[in-house]
């Protein structure tokens, strides 16, 4: 069933409907400096509350807390989480070269702080893979660690002091950079890693990840390589020492990879049947420290052991502020990627369970989980893919599922810590390389990707590519930028069509896609989807001058016949008011006007509904193109101008060179308003469709 719709309304330009429909004028009334800068001091009662809400969001969820509905699943999610820190939390220490036991003062802290602070109802936050990875290979290039030493030594000890005063270093610069930002409002910032840049960086560091561990699970006593083509260093090296391989580490992450592996599909594949995951890295914890503890492997078979980890809370100190210097520039790198990775988590569930994530305000609460856990010997933390993802699977409701994560930490430090000396090193390995099983299972989304945007699968091939080759913080700078300039390319080749219209109807549509759509005779209907700015203004200028015909020659020969025919009507006029007729005039005349056929464009109409900003440099585009369509005759027409583009336009003096009537509301208007114009001009004209 078909319907038809009748329009009959006036034309509008741009003047007429703004004096039609626009705002009055306000009084300007500008306030001064002094009260412009004292309103924000302002206080009130109510303004004190609102302000508390915003930023210490517990004071705004908790009162509404509902509790017999959300306390059972939180306090099951809490404690599957907590479960699951104890042996991550040992596991990605390693990774940032430390011992373990700062792994759990990490899984404690930021914790609590985000549970206060924090606006994600399933955002888990702790130790995360990458972040480690970043944060070790800083620790690594200051602090080396010789492969040989004796860690009941006293150099040992005051190593481990140089190296969590590095890593702790790095989570209070990484945390005062985020309250700068929040301080700044930058929390917008995250926007510029984009979900294939974040699956690339995070599937390429887990190759990172997995090649850093292997000489813990082989029990080969390696140095850590660092810097670019780090990964093809390691792996060298961990092949050229195969020969050492310590068969008892080797048999235990084998039986600890067999039995991980199989255990975490399990709870993948049911999860929907499952009320808590298999809690299977506590088990395998657990059952490995006594296996080694009966056997006494670290003294019979030299396997590495955690060793001794204190029981009660870590004294407050200092970090060592001395590095900043030195750890600034790749503390930038695990700032962004910590932030973005966080930001993205929340906003996934935010969106799955229908409420708002503030960037800024996450800013704010991982600003602070930082700066104050590094004063309590914590490495850099974010928020976590697979505590998340168990968190909310297991029923998380709210924040509150922090507070019973951070209890079962709690009994951890300060009465079962001491318990796990003798676990093996190599288990920790394992549960480090099982756990990026989603990082790797990102490869899935390649042929999707690859159907979807052509453009999307270049940005992850080469951010992949660039971590894995070079560095992690180099490769995701190379991402970034290879990404940013993707967007510049597309702004740049936006392309210039031709509008045609749909018979009996005010629709037009480019006449390259829509072959039933017919042109307007004499009029070139033009439309740019893109911005008009320094960094496009010769490709848009070479691709009007193609679709007009505006060459160099042709507007010379144009302008020189425009210029002899004025010359000719001066001298008729001029010969009319001697009394003596000039026939020649009018052959001179019928010339030009048969140079200027209907087939010929008389006028161009530039539709800018697609043109979201313009420059000072387009601006000037557009008064050249005016002064270019004057010399060939042609008039020039506007339509569809949101206020900012005609705005910079009209500042720029365009309308010097056009008429200020001959800019309007739509397309269809400029178009009846032109072919009336042919037929008989009218003040009044009307459109009737």
């Amino acid at each position: 069933m078909s319907t038809s719709v009748a329009v009959y309304r006036n034309i509008y330009t741009e003047d007429r409907f703004r004096q039609t429909y626009g705002t009055e004028a306000q009084p300007s009334g500008k306030a001064g400096l002094r009260e412009t800068l004292s309103r924000p001091c302002r206080c009130s009662r109510d303004t004190c509350l609102h302000l508390l809400k915003e930023r210490v969001p517990v004071v705004s969820w908790l009162p509404k807390y509902r509790l017999r509905k959300w306390i059972l699943g939180d306090t099951v999610a809490g404690l599957t989480v907590g479960i699951l820190h104890i042996p991550q939390g040992m596991a990605f220490a390693l990774l940032t070269s430390v011992a373990p036991i700062y792994g759990l003062y990490t899984s404690f802290f930021p914790v609590v702080l985000y549970m206060l602070f924090g606006t994600g109802c399933h955002v888990s936050t702790g130790t995360f893979a990458v972040v480690s990875l970043m944060t070790g290979s800083v620790v690594e290039q200051l602090v080396p660690s010789p492969p040989a030493l004796n860690s009941s030594s006293p150099e040992a000890a005051e190593l481990e002091a140089q190296r969590i005063g590095v890593a702790s270093a790095i989570a209070f610069l990484s945390g005062v950079m985020m309250l700068c930002m929040f301080g700044l409002q930058l929390g917008f910032l995250s926007t510029y890693l984009s979900e294939p840049i974040i699956k690339a960086f995070t599937s390429a560091a887990a190759f990172h990840v997995t090649i850093s561990q292997l000489q813990s699970m082989l029990g080969l006593r390696l140095p850590r390589h660092t810097g670019t083509f780090s990964l093809f260093k390691t792996l060298a090296s961990v092949l050229e020492n195969l020969p050492h391989t310590n068969l008892a580490e080797l048999l235990i992450s084998l039986v600890c990879l067999a039995v991980l592996i199989p255990i975490k599909e399990v709870n993948t594949r049911f999860r929907q049947h499952l009320r808590t995951p298999i809690p299977v890295e506590i088990l395998t914890v657990i059952i490995a420290t006594g296996v080694a503890y009966a056997f006494s492997l670290d003294s019979t078979y030299d396997v590495q052991i955690v060793g001794h980890i204190p029981a009660g809370f870590p004294q407050p100190r200092l970090p060592a502020l001395h590095t900043v210097p030195d750890i600034a520039g790749d503390t930038v790198a695990i700032t962004f990627v910590g932030y973005a990775v966080s930001v993205s988590l929340a906003m996934i569930y935010a969106d799955k369970h229908g409420y708002s994530i503030h960037p800024n305000q996450e800013l704010l609460a991982h600003g602070i989980s930082n700066t104050v856990s590094s004063l309590f010997t914590c490495f850099p933390s974010s928020a976590t893919l697979a505590t998340t993802n168990i968190l909310e699977s297991a029923g998380g409701y709210t924040q509150l599922s922090g507070l019973f994560t951070s209890l079962v930490v709690l009994v951890v430090l300060l009465l079962i810590g001491p318990l796990f000396y003798f676990l093996p090193k190599a288990v920790l390995a394992c549960i480090n390389v099982t756990s990026l099983r989603q990082m790797f299972l990102q490869f899935q989304d390649l042929p999707d990707l690859w159907r979807v945007s052509r453009i999307d699968f270049m940005v992850w091939l080469v951010t992949w590519l660039s971590v894995v080759v070079l560095n992690v913080d180099l490769g995701l700078a190379i991402g970034v930028v290879f990404s940013m300039m993707t967007v510049i390319c597309r702004t740049q080749r936006a392309g210039c069509s031709v509008l045609g219209r749909a018979s009996n109807t005010e629709i037009y549509r480019p006449i390259n896609n829509h072959n039933k759509c017919y042109e307007i005779p004499g009029v070139k209907i033009l439309t740019y989807n893109g911005p008009i700015y320094y960094g496009n203004r010769s490709f848009f200028k070479a691709d009007v001058n193609q679709l007009l015909g505006l060459t160099p020659e042709r507007i010379r020969s144009r302008e020189k016949a425009r210029k002899a025919l004025e010359k000719r009507e001066r001298e008729a006029i001029n010969t009319v008011e001697r009394g003596v007729a000039n026939t020649s005039f009018s052959s001179e005349n019928e010339f030009f006007k048969s140079e200027m056929s209907e087939n010929e464009v008389q006028a161009v109409l530039m539709d800018c509904s697609g043109v979201v900003f313009v420059d000072v440099a387009g601006a000037k585009l557009f008064i050249q193109m005016c002064i270019e369509c004057q010399k060939m005759g042609v008039r020039i027409y506007l339509a569809n101008c949101n206020e900012n583009v005609l705005k910079i336009l009209t500042s720029s003096g365009l309308m010097n060179y056009m008429n200020p009537q001959h800019i309007f509301v739509t397309v269809h208007d400029a178009v009846i308003y032109i072919e009336q114009q042919r037929e008989k001009p009218s003040e009044n004209a009307t459109i009737w469709v």
